[in-house]
Order: C-alpha cells, then sequence, then structure tokens
C-alpha cells in the first residue's frame, strides 16, 4: 500500500486521496470527531487527579498538615488562655469556679475555631502520611504552646524546658528523615482485607479485654490513686480512634474520587468507632487530669499513646515492612528523643534552672525554688525568718 496523501487540512469539506495499487479513491470528510482513547485518557486524567497528586506529593502534604496542625493546636492553647485571663482581670467567674464568662470573650472563641481548624488538619493528614509519623510529631503543639507561652503570657520556660524543646524538634526531625514513605493501603476495600487479618484480629481482641479489664475491675478500684489506670484506657482506646480516622482519610479521598464510599458498610462502621472512642478518651483523660499533676500525665499520656498508636500501624497497615534496619533504628531513637524532650518539658517546668545559678542548683548550695501549682499537694510557705518549730504551715485542700 502506498503512503496516503492528504491535503494539508482535515477540516469538514476537504478531500483524502487513498491509493492503493492500481486504485485511487477520494474521500471527503463529513464531520470530525475526537478519537475515543483521547476522550479516554481525558477522563481518566480528571478523575484521578487526587491519585497522582497522592503518588507524588502525598507524604509532603501529610507531612505539611501534620507540622501546621500542630501550629494551631499549639497556639490555640494561648489563645484560650488569654481569654480566660482577661475574664478574670475583668472581675468575672473563672471557669474553674463554674463561670461561663468566656463565652462572651472573642479571643476565647478565635482559640476555639484556631484548635478546631488544628483538629482538622490533623485529620487530613492521617490520609497523606503514615500514622508512624503523624502521630508523633503530635508533641511539636507542646513545643509550640510552650515557646508562645514564655513570650506571650509571660511564663518562664528554664533551661530544662529549653533543652526539652531542642530534643523535641530534633527527634521530630530524625523521625521525618527515618519515617516510611509510601503507604500501603489506599482504598476501603484494602482497608477490609487488613482488618479481617488474623493478626490484627487478635492483636484488637487483646485491646478490648484488656479495655474491659481496666474500665471495670482495674478503674474503680484504683483509677484515683495510681496514674497509670486512666491514661492506660486513653491510650488503648487510641488505638480504635487513630485507626478510624485513617480509614476515613481515605474514605474522604475514595469519596472526591468518585468512590462510592458511603454505600460501604465499613464507613459507618468507622464512623460510629470514632464517636465512641473519642467520647471515652474525653472522659477518663479529664478525669485524670482532674485527680493528677498535670505535668505527669501529659508526657505519660503522650509515651503510652503514641507507642500504642505505633504498634498498631505495625499490625495493620504495615507500615514499616519496607524500611531498612537503619531506618528503623532511626525512627525508634527519632521517638525516644521526643519521649525525652517532652519529660524534660513538663516534668521540671516549675523548677528554677538557669545557666546563671546551674553551678548551686548542681552543688545544692541553695536550691531552686519549686513553684507547685498542683492542686493536690500540700503547699508550704517558706519563711527563713521564722524558727521552723514556729514556722507557719499553710494546707490548701481541694474537693
Amino acid at each position: 500500500m502506498e503512503p496516503l496523501e492528504t491535503n494539508s487540512s482535515c477540516s469538514n469539506g476537504s478531500l483524502i486521496t487513498l491509493s492503493c495499487l492500481s486504485h485511487r479513491a477520494v474521500c471527503q470528510v463529513i464531520s470530525s470527531a475526537v478519537p475515543a482513547d483521547s476522550i479516554l485518557d481525558n477522563g481518566t486524567s480528571d478523575s484521578s487527579w487526587i491519585t497522582r497528586l497522592e503518588n507524588n506529593y502525598g507524604f509532603y502534604i501529610g507531612l505539611g498538615l501534620a507540622v501546621f496542625s500542630s501550629f494551631l493546636i499549639g497556639s490555640s492553647v494561648i489563645l484560650k488562655k488569654k481569654g480566660l485571663l482577661r475574664l478574670v482581670e475583668k472581675g468575672g467567674t473563672r471557669a474553674g469556679d463554674g463561670g461561663h464568662g468566656y463565652l462572651k470573650d472573642w479571643l476565647w472563641w478565635a482559640g476555639l475555631l484556631t484548635m478546631g481548624g488544628g483538629e482538622a488538619a490533623n485529620f487530613a493528614a492521617y490520609a497523606f502520611a503514615p500514622a508512624t509519623i503523624v502521630t508523633p510529631l503530635g508533641a511539636l503543639s507542646v513545643l509550640i504552646s510552650a515557646i508562645l507561652s514564655s513570650y506571650l503570657l509571660g511564663e518562664r520556660l528554664n533551661l530544662l524546658g529549653k533543652l526539652g524543646c531542642l530534643l523535641s524538634l530534633v527527634g521530630s526531625t530524625v523521625m521525618v528523615i527515618h519515617a516510611p514513605e509510601d503507604e500501603e493501603v489506599t482504598t476501603l476495600e484494602e482497608m477490609t482485607s487488613k482488618l479481617k487479618e488474623p493478626g490484627f484480629l487478635a492483636y484488637a481482641a487483646i485491646l478490648l479485654a484488656l479495655c474491659f479489664l481496666l474500665i471495670f475491675y482495674l478503674a474503680p478500684r484504683y483509677g484515683q490513686s495510681n496514674i497509670l489506670i486512666y491514661l492506660a484506657i486513653c491510650s488503648v482506646i487510641g488505638a480504635f480512634s487513630v485507626s478510624s480516622v485513617k480509614g476515613l482519610g481515605i474514605a474522604i479521598k475514595g469519596f472526591f474520587a468518585g468512590q462510592p464510599v458511603l454505600q460501604n458498610p465499613l464507613t459507618w462502621i468507622l464512623v460510629i468507632t470514632l464517636v465512641a472512642s473519642i467520647t471515652t478518651q474525653i472522659n477518663y483523660l479529664n478525669k485524670s487530669l482532674d485527680i493528677f499533676n498535670t505535668s505527669l500525665v501529659f508526657p505519660i499520656y503522650y509515651v503510652l499513646f503514641t507507642t500504642i498508636v505505633i504498634t498498631t500501624s505495625i499490625i495493620l497497615f504495615k507500615e514499616w515492612v519496607t524500611m531498612t534496619v537503619v531506618d528503623i533504628i532511626g525512627t525508634v531513637c527519632g521517638f525516644l528523643t521526643i519521649i525525652l524532650g517532652v519529660f524534660l518539658l513538663h516534668a521540671f517546668k516549675d523548677m528554677d534552672v538557669s545557666l546563671g545559678n546551674l553551678p548551686q542548683v548542681l552543688q545544692n548550695e541553695e536550691p531552686a525554688p519549686v513553684t507547685r501549682d498542683d492542686k493536690n499537694i500540700l503547699i508550704e510557705v517558706d519563711n527563713s525568718s521564722i524558727a521552723p518549730e514556729d514556722k507557719p504551715k499553710v494546707f490548701m485542700l481541694y474537693t
């Protein structure tokens, strides 16, 4: 067959000459149409832009959302605190005494909305990045609130607190460098398959049994005296809440990609599980904060919660399967560094430790004063001008 002879235009009405051996035919173009393959390619391109975006930049989007979430949540604490302080300055009834005057302060509402935005960003981060990296980065919110409070609220950040902030930042950086970037679960069908695996079913059964043991047996007997009981309940329940958030993030991405996620029963199961888990966590976390020292509650809760979430991620999502030994060691070391930083930031926040008085503190020549702000301790008035046997003691008792 000879090459086709065509004119310079293929618009309607143009002629095309076809030659084959001794025969020649002249054809006229009546109408033009877009090739079917081109239409298919364009349709696929329009419907899968989320998939392409996630494949190329998913990890960095999730990482950015997690960091942005920490910044919003850390800032929200400062805004709400300033709103509560303004209420006290105006002579209103404090929130701790049952007052609700802060509801009329726009600054408090700004803090509440900022926290809501932070939680929404954190929710979205789980849809793009592995839970192994999103959950530990929550410690950055504590770092941000500590730094902002020292500048905006006049609160003291001692030497150990600054060291804790630095360690938290270093640990977060190490975890980001060594964390897994690939997602193993991208659709609800894959999520369903993962949930049905025997290993995760056995793990979930153990967690549920432990929850029932803690809630119905240990909590009524030892919850008021042992700080680990309530925090263990919150942490174990956290395995289900984070898994639900991860699954709902996948469902939301599928919804925007045109998938029938609302017809999938797993979507509604995840919603119910998330609501029940968060409700339980808030209940027992409030109980713990009401009884025990806040400087102890947060570090212990962070360690327990993050450890269980990472373990759940390993078993359910298998995010560590593709990691090398070096990356696994780096991730663990980064997590331990964050734990140390959070501990230093909270456990010694009331100590007056600085570079100037550090030698005295180390030599115990002049003990650094400690300001005790917990409602469950006995506060002793320190007055060196009064003899020890005549020194009056003031005890503050709260019920």
